[in-house]
């Protein structure tokens, strides 16, 4: 049994999930960020028109089938994220434990 390939495996494993779980909470907190923005109301009727047109592209786009991130499946993921991250942050310490036990021994 190759020890050492085993453990560059587990810590390599665990720095990947950290990785993406932080893509993954960054998107999340992204798609959140953009759900607070509101558009000013303008009093210029060329506007006023330009951002109704653009509402009712956005309604006929959400009518459209495809995958819409809203406020719960985004708090979700973060959540989820967030522990994927202190799993993979787990892993990496008990690989770097296991490396530190390996050479107590061998010393």
């Amino acid at each position: 049994m190759n020890i050492n390939h085993n453990i560059n495996s587990a810590i390599v494993s665990g720095t990947l999930g950290i990785q993406r779980a932080e893509d993954n909470i960054s998107q999340h907190s992204a798609n959140l960020a953009s759900l607070s923005i509101r558009t000013p109301v303008s009093d210029d009727p060329q506007e006023v028109l330009a951002n109704a047109s653009l509402n009712q592209l956005n309604v006929i786009k959400q009518t459209l089938p495809q995958s819409v991130p809203n406020i719960t499946s985004d708090l979700v993921g973060l959540s989820v994220n967030s522990t994927n991250a202190q799993a993979s942050a787990k892993v990496v310490d008990v690989a770097g434990d296991t490396i530190g036990t390996i050479l107590d021994i061998l010393a």
